[in-house]
């Protein structure tokens, strides 16, 4: 099987490396080979860019915001919402899927993060504004273990754990405003997960065969013989989507 991660390797990002091995993690506990690929963001937009997302069974938006492309990235969770592929997005790629989501679900054309600086007048991601362990004064970023997120009971993130609080990794700098809560009920992705303050923290789409962003990190909390749990979801679901296509494709 073969995961497509949206974004641009960089080797100094931790979180970059984790991705990788977490995806192993999962693999090896499921006795399924796996081959994932970085898909730079730039290269989506070029010709036949869909086209290669389509020889993945899962696409995965990681983060590393700002992107090299922010309409490649925006392009590339597009696909996989629109074509129902199985989808996780991660601390950048959960801000550009709330992005993707306000501009193409709801028509908000210029939402956008405050971290691009943009004169729009719908800016949906905003700078964090929660205390949170490890946080220096002056560094305004969302960093460590936060341990009390809520989820919600009988959402589909709550069955991949099997309980209603766990503790999660984060680092970022950005979240979504709680102005465009609404957006998100509106468009049909609830709010699944929320911080000790009642921040949003992942949304999910219950009409998608698997389609999951939270803000944390949990590739960065995953071991080897340990897989978490999220991830462990979400290889499942590629999975079970790569043999259904390899069925299809053989009854044409």
């Amino acid at each position: 099987m073969r995961i497509g991660i949206l974004g641009d390797f960089n080797p100094e990002f931790h979180s970059h490396h984790a991705t990788n091995d977490s995806l192993q993690h999962a693999a090896a506990r499921l006795n399924l080979a796996l081959e994932s690929q970085w898909i730079p963001t730039p290269s989506i937009l070029e010709s036949g860019g869909l086209k290669t997302l389509e020889t993945f069974d899962g696409l995965w938006a990681s983060p590393g915001s700002p992107y090299q492309s922010f309409a490649g990235m925006l392009k590339g969770i597009e696909f996989a919402r629109q074509h129902d592929w199985p989808f996780l997005g991660t601390c950048g790629g959960f801000q550009y899927a709330f992005i993707e989501m306000a501009r193409n679900v709801l028509g908000i054309a210029d939402a956008d993060s405050a971290e691009n600086n943009s004169a729009s007048k719908n800016i949906v991601i905003y700078p964090v504004a929660c205390a949170a362990p490890n946080r220096a004064p002056e560094a305004p970023k969302l960093s460590g273990v936060v341990p009390e997120i809520r989820l919600r009971p009988g959402s589909y993130l709550q069955s991949f754990y099997g309980q209603d609080k766990v503790a999660e990794e984060f680092f970022c700098n950005f979240e979504i405003s709680p102005d465009y809560e609404w957006a998100s009920i509106e468009a049909g992705f609830p709010v699944v997960a929320r911080g000790p303050q009642g921040e949003i923290r992942a949304i999910e789409s219950p009409t998608h065969r698997f389609y999951v962003a939270t803000l944390f990190q949990p590739q960065l909390s995953s071991r080897p013989g340990d897989p978490h749990p999220l991830i462990l979801a979400f290889v499942q679901a590629a999975a079970d989507w790569g043999r259904k296509k390899l069925d299809d494709s053989v009854l044409e």
